[in-house]
């Protein structure tokens, strides 16, 4: 997510990092880059010259340029910026107070619509009992993808009777479905099209005016930039639109969509794609995005993913470990199962302030296969071997490294790996300082 802006802004901010004392035209160089940067990212130039100059207004006056620390005091300015062309505020979802909730999903073919319902249906089942409405009959097994998901993530499904072929009267059953069943969300997920035209219009307005929606929310593919942007401006003339779900965030989206939709359309976003995963949805919120745009990390997301995925029983099988300062092969597949639950290691790395610094974990190799093979190895031992890898010598190497399917050269690195994190783990729990201890990136 943002990797190539996040990469050029922090080769920016380096470089005014280095001087003592800012001058005007230090400041003007690296706005120069900034410019440019968004504008790879793709983000309008109408935007981009709108930002750079309110950084400018702000950046060569007195307060910066004679500042003790110039360059933190930018990068400042940067990050309000940021926040406040993406939208100062978390626009939560409305809540009719009157159930049922009606949300209409709105967007283009291929934009991820469908997969996006069924995640804001599953992140919204915690609270409430959503419903999930196929009202697209046109694309072929497009019923059945939403009606698959929807297993999936464990919501309730509507769709059409054998022989319906009007979305209609999908969407009119749906409402009494719900009624009957005691739903009190409903997300419809409309027919989409590889280009806006008057038919599919007509058809969302049909459904609008039969539904009288409290959402209408437009899914928006990250990755189509500047695109996003007319076509989130289209929808919003005709439909007005209340909200966007910006999908494939997690992907190569240069990030112009997300940077440029609020200010070019004034529409909020409200919700963002960070995987492929059911769960991975969440609300959109300007100021830790521009944290991870600035390599700043996201800790408050970060330990919503640890809070969703933790476990009490695993969390005193850890305590229990570190009173006894000693990690064990189970510790360590405990944590490999944890890690997998968090999503894409180098999205959650993204989380960690100044982790793509950190030595040992710029270079890291974040390959979800080695997680595998990891575990497969640790899997592979006895019980008493996982207790005390300790008596893990050549023979028994040998019949791990089959027994998984990896090599003795694998067995032997993680075995290294251990001893090394078993010293961090001793270190820590006897409150000694940490310095020059190597992260043993290669686990991943």
């Amino acid at each position: 997510m943002f990797d190539s802006l996040r990469e050029r802004l922090d080769s920016i901010f380096d470089g005014l990092r280095g001087k003592g004392k800012l001058t005007e035209d230090d400041v003007n160089s690296a706005l120069r880059e900034v410019r440019r940067a968004l504008l790879e990212a793709d983000v309008d130039y109408k935007i981009v010259k709108s930002f750079v100059s309110s950084v400018r207004e702000r950046a060569v006056g007195q307060e910066v340029l004679e500042s003790i620390t110039p360059a933190q005091q930018v990068i400042a300015i940067v990050y309000e910026q940021l926040i406040s062309l993406m939208g100062d505020k978390v626009v939560p979802l409305t809540i009719s107070p009157k159930p049922p909730t009606i949300c209409l999903m709105v967007g283009l073919q291929g934009s991820g619509k469908t997969t996006s319902t069924v995640k804001l249906a599953k992140k919204l089942s915690r609270g409430h009992k959503p419903l999930v409405v196929a009202c697209d009959l046109r694309r072929p097994a497009a019923v059945e993808q939403l009606r698959v998901l929807a297993d999936q993530a464990k919501v309730d499904f509507y769709g059409p009777s054998e022989g319906i072929s009007d979305p209609l009267s999908v969407v009119r059953g749906s409402l009494g479905y719900a009624t009957q069943n005691l739903i009190d969300v409903i997300l419809l997920d409309t027919a989409g099209r590889l280009h806006i035209d008057e038919e599919l219009m007509e058809e969302l307005q049909m459904i609008r005016e039969i539904t009288s929606p409290h959402e209408i929310l437009l899914v928006v593919d990250s990755m189509t930039g500047q695109e996003a942007v007319k076509v989130a401006s289209s929808f919003h003339e005709r439909l007005s639109l209340t909200g966007v779900v910006l999908s494939k965030l997690d992907g190569d989206a240069r990030g112009g969509a997300a940077l440029a939709i609020k200010a070019s359309t004034g529409i909020a976003i409200k919700f963002a794609g960070v995987g492929e995963g059911i769960d991975a949805l969440e609300a959109f919120d300007a100021k830790r995005m521009a944290q991870r745009i600035l390599g700043m990390g996201d800790v408050a997301g970060l330990a919503e993913k640890v809070q969703q995925i933790a476990n009490q029983d695993d969390v005193d099988k850890l305590a229990k470990s570190f009173k006894k300062q000693r990690l064990t092969m189970n510790d360590l597949l405990l944590q490999f199962d944890q890690i997998e639950k968090m999503g894409p290691l180098d999205k959650v790395l993204d989380m960690i302030p100044g982790a793509g610094k950190m030595k040992g974990l710029k270079n890291a190799e974040l390959d979800p296969k080695r997680i595998k093979q990891t575990k497969a190895i640790i899997l592979s031992m006895t019980d008493q071997e996982r207790k005390n890898p300790q008596i893990i010598k050549g023979s028994r190497r040998k019949r791990i490294a089959e027994g998984s399917g990896t090599s003795v050269q694998l067995v032997n690195q993680l075995l290294k790996q251990h001893g090394q994190m078993n010293q961090l783990w001793k270190k820590i729990g006897k409150g000694k300082n940490r310095k020059g201890f190597k992260f043993p990136g290669n686990l991943f």
